[in-house]
């Protein structure tokens, strides 16, 4: 396990892009890139959002939410910003599904639409994905993607997840129960 107050100082840098936890200065930048969103390419892309019950005061409630979560061990989310002009591209975050002798997580990435095409997503992927294993200490992580989103298949690929398996009627979504396909990636044994 890491220590509390290491939760929210992780910071990690590619070569065009910063990870990390969201902080309140962030606000702006953080709406800026959801209200310059297009629209939906697929059915997997929410396209444009209705923004405006995101005030400060709603944000400054979600940067308090992702430090609780933090601190209970359930889940990290990290904002991804481009480091040159401080545009928010996207967020990454991991749930813990267990810990204990098993030390499992689940990977979740979104980036807005308009910086689709553009590497950032491996290049983001990849980066958190070393933040799981070294620094959040997860031994496996899983991708759950639905059949039919081939972006995120190949962006699993892209970073090393290996296909596992299907599994069945696995979450409730689009108004019904539907398989996901299973990525992994398990941390380096030394």
């Amino acid at each position: 396990m890491i220590l509390e107050e290491e939760r929210f100082n992780i910071v990690l840098e590619t070569e065009r892009l910063e990870i990390r936890p969201l902080n309140i200065a962030d606000y702006e930048k953080w709406l800026e890139g959801f209200n310059n969103r297009q629209l939906s390419k697929h059915r997997h892309d929410l396209g444009k959002i209705d923004m405006r019950e995101c005030t400060l005061e709603w944000f400054t409630n979600l940067v308090n939410k992702h430090q609780e979560l933090a601190l209970k061990d359930t889940a990290y989310v990290f904002a991804v910003f481009n480091k040159s002009d401080g545009t928010h591209i996207g967020m990454i975050d991991f749930s813990t599904l267990e810990r204990e002798d098993f030390q499992w997580g689940r990977i979740g990435y979104t980036l807005h639409n308009q910086y689709w095409g553009m590497g950032y997503g491996k290049e983001a992927v990849k980066e958190a994905l070393n933040i799981a294993f070294k620094d959040l200490k997860y031994h496996r992580i899983e991708a759950h993607i639905n059949l039919d989103n081939s972006a995120s298949i190949n962006l699993a690929k892209s970073v090393g997840m290996e296909y596992e398996c299907t599994r069945k009627r696995f979450i409730f979504e689009f108004g019904e129960w539907t398989d996901n396909l299973i990525y992994y990636k398990n941390s380096k044994v030394d």
